[in-house]
């Protein structure tokens, strides 16, 4: 496995630096210039051609590159061209916060959904069954935006039950120490503002946790009637195992490679998505830190957080790879 561990980090290497590349003709194929950007619409030509030159955009396309990748492989993110911060600095507190949120979104989804998926399996055809695929396939169409301001008016506005935006409450500060909250208020032993934190969690986490839960519930139905069918069940009833246990200990295992596999995917899909439920909510995760990057073309920023989130979402996948062993001891790691 170890062997297999490190030829599959080696192969890493090319896709990450693809995503460099890609990343950075992307971002300079956006229309506008920086310069610009900050320093207005009544700035000279000579300002804004003095700026450009002091930020290095005056430069060839692939002499910003290479600058950019020597700067990447030495740890160097870059400095923010908006307010001149170093961004590794700056860049985790809002990782953090799109970690959490991810975090606690796929923990409902795969909770929710594979539970779901199971007994509208075991159900088939029942009124379970029905209502959940139904659910499911509603939630797979619903535009998080919609769901995001839906739950604000309801939750927030009309039933006053839960926070609306934010991390915290605007006069309650945490102490941050890993700059997860809950963990940091643990930590702290602040039971108050542990529950204050998950209160402002739980909005943004269910509108973020919606399409993962269908398509996990969706995948898991699909992957267990198939098992459901195999010879070995059938011993199992036959042999009079409580069928909880023949759905639970045995038929799960047997289904799970499928439901691995979607929820890898969807956990970098979180984690890239989650710049539309951060901006709804005014979370201050790493979504939110690229929108606001954008509208000042704050190329370094840009850059930095989409490279990060690839990143993550690849490391995720690569993860998920290696668990595939652990569910089915016939797959071989070469």
């Amino acid at each position: 496995m170890l062997s297999y561990s490190i030829k599959r980090l080696l192969m890493l290497i090319p896709v990450l630096l693809g995503m460099t590349i890609i990343v950075f003709l992307i971002i300079h194929a956006i229309p506008g210039n920086p310069a610009l950007t900050i320093l207005g619409t009544k700035a000279t030509p000579e300002a804004i051609r003095n700026l450009d030159r002091s930020l290095g955009l005056d430069q060839p396309l692939y002499v910003q590159y290479f600058t950019y990748l020597k700067n990447i492989l030495s740890g160097n993110l870059g400095t923010s061209i908006q307010d001149n911060t170093p961004i590794a600095s700056e860049i985790w507190p809002h990782l953090a916060a799109t970690i959490e949120l991810s975090f606690v979104a796929m923990v409902i989804a795969v909770v929710v959904g594979i539970n779901a998926g199971i007994i509208s399996a075991w159900k088939q055809n029942s009124a379970f069954d029905y209502v959940a695929m139904i659910v499911a396939l509603v939630g797979v169409s619903m535009p998080i935006f919609w769901l995001g301001l839906l739950e604000q008016w309801a939750f927030s506005v009309k039933l006053n039950w839960l926070p609306s935006i934010g991390q915290t409450d605007i006069v309650t500060t945490v102490q941050p120490i890993t700059n997860l909250y809950l963990i940091d208020t643990l930590l702290e032993g602040q039971i108050g503002q542990f529950w204050m934190v998950l209160r402002h969690l739980i909005l943004p986490a269910v509108a973020l946790a919606t399409i993962p839960t269908a398509i996990i519930a969706r995948m898991t139905r699909s992957s267990m009637l198939e098992v459901l069918k195999s010879d070995y069940i059938r011993t199992a009833k036959a042999k009079g195992e409580h069928m909880f246990w023949i759905v639970y200990k045995y038929a799960l295992k047997n289904a799970f490679i499928p439901i691995l596999t979607v929820i890898g995917l969807q956990t970098g899909m979180l984690l890239g998505g989650a710049i539309l439920t951060e901006t709804i909510f005014g979370w201050p995760g790493i979504g939110l830190y690229v929108y606001n990057a954008i509208q000042y073309r704050d190329y370094p920023v840009i850059q930095s957080g989409i490279l990060v989130i690839s990143f993550i979402f690849v490391m995720v996948n690569f993860v998920v790879d290696l668990l595939y062993g652990l569910f089915d001891p016939r797959i071989k790691y070469r």
